[in-house]
């Protein structure tokens, strides 16, 4: 058995920092994976070339994320079998999952190829950029079924209480990166198809060792690295919990391509500035994904073992830390975020931008931290519906129409205000959640396993 924490006893929040803390890490890898192609990018080509990255991202996001929404809902089944001690069920859902991921891989991997082109058109990229974003596109969807085999094992693993695992899969993944990255562009100058081939060639192998991992570390869970057995009531779980959550962030990442195209008609100075700019923000701001990580297990696990009490306890401190720590982040890179950006390019008006994107959005991510919290907590607990409208009208009530708003009676560089104004937003409706009548069960329930410990 594998390094796992069990959510359903001991300290709340020493746990969650305990689950976090691994993945907070990971994050940091993760971001350097692709800061690195950020950073040698803008040093050995150019600001056209750190724009076609920048702007290529949404379009695979947008392909991708309903997928992933199928690996949360996995990892909340498996949070929650493993809160139950339901070991059967667990090899089942865990089989169905592995055929259901390549049944899902391949065939959007080659509609990427297809597709990703067609968006980038949608997206208004400048034509300076366009071969490079194309090019840049296409090769990263080759890497679609690593991408999604690693962050359905990580989901696996994090379901069962094991965050270490995944800090491990990403060092590789962040090894292999930086030195194909300086092999591909920097010695071959293969531009950013250099970068792109770094990248997926680092997915598949995080990917395989992932699989090796579980195999020796949880024999138990009778893991296999290809296709056996797909269980029917199992993969409608699945895709119950999954397919709101893969809806959500695929209209999130529609959301996204708007805004995007607003910044598009900015030029490629300011694309670049807004690509670099989100590196920083991002490093900033990885606190924000391990504490979801971290709700998302602690309720999945303590809603399988029917722990209401300690449900109650977590699901306002989870959230309202993850905040504080954002906060606390956020301030920190705005004040320094001039010698930041200095890695990444010496060109002085998209440095002069991408500080400008930094100062107007960072200081008010926080609101964002506590969104999240709040709303990895309630997928946890199943309800994910709730959070999918939430987001909806985030996203398309307040985001896209504050962004064009700003476009056309302020001032165009001032656009990323959007993001703080959504975010703002989204905290205060998900606070509402705690008014419905699930919680007002839930809370009944704790109150009356209350009254039997006193």
């Amino acid at each position: 058995m594998g390094p796992t924490i069990d959510m359903t006893k001991g300290s709340i929040m020493k746990l969650v920092v305990l689950f976090a803390l691994p993945i907070c890490l990971g994050n940091v890898l993760q971001q350097l994976y692709s800061t690195v192609d950020t950073l040698i990018i803008g040093n050995f080509c150019g600001s056209v070339s750190l724009a076609a990255v920048g702007t290529s991202a949404q379009p695979v996001e947008m392909l991708l994320c309903i997928f992933m929404g199928f690996g949360t809902g996995l990892s909340i089944l498996v949070s929650q079998y493993t809160g139950r001690g339901d070991t059967e069920s667990l090899k089942a859902v865990i089989a169905t999952a592995n055929s259901f991921l390549f049944l899902c891989a391949i065939p959007v991997a080659v509609l990427g190829l297809f597709v990703g082109p067609l968006l980038l058109k949608l997206m208004q990229v400048p034509d300076d950029a366009w071969s490079y974003a194309v090019s840049y596109i296409r090769i990263i969807f080759l890497g679609t079924l690593g991408n999604m085999g690693y962050n359905m094992n990580a989901g696996i693993l994090r379901g069962v209480g094991d965050s270490r695992s995944s800090l491990l899969f990403l060092m590789i993944s962040c090894v292999v990166n930086i030195v194909l990255d300086f092999i591909f562009v920097a010695f071959f100058n293969m531009d950013v198809a250099g970068a792109a081939l770094a990248t997926i060639i680092a997915m598949f192998a995080s990917w395989f060792f992932s699989i090796a991992y579980i195999k020796r570390n949880y024999p138990e869970l009778d893991f296999s690295p290809v296709p056996r057995r797909l269980d029917r009531q199992i993969l409608l779980s699945i895709v119950r919990i999954g397919l709101p959550l893969g809806l959500n962030n695929s209209i999130y990442s529609v959301g996204h391509i708007f805004v995007q195209s607003l910044i598009n008609t900015q030029g490629s100075t300011f694309m670049a500035a807004c690509s670099v700019a989100t590196k920083v923000t991002g490093m900033a701001n990885v606190a924000i994904n391990s504490f979801g990580s971290a709700a998302t297990t602690f309720s999945g696990q303590n809603l399988g073992a029917e722990n209401y009490l300690r449900l109650k306890q977590g699901a306002l401190r989870i959230p309202l830390f993850s905040g504080l720590i954002t906060g606390l982040a956020g301030i920190t890179a705005t004040i320094f975020c001039r010698p930041i950006l200095g890695l990444f390019t010496q060109d002085g008006e998209v440095l002069a931008m991408a500080a400008h994107y930094i100062r107007v959005v960072l200081p008010l991510t926080w609101p964002f931290a506590i969104f999240n919290g709040i709303i990895c907590f309630v997928n946890g607990i199943g309800e994910v519906r709730f959070p999918t409208v939430v987001n909806v009208l985030m996203l398309w009530a307040v985001r896209i129409p504050s962004a064009h708003l700003i476009a056309r009676f302020i001032d165009g560089n001032y656009l990323m205000a959007c993001y703080p104004i959504s975010f703002t937003f989204g905290m205060l409706v998900m606070f509402t959640f705690f008014l419905t009548k699930r919680w007002k069960e839930i809370r009944q329930l704790a109150f009356q396993q209350q009254q039997k410990t006193t």
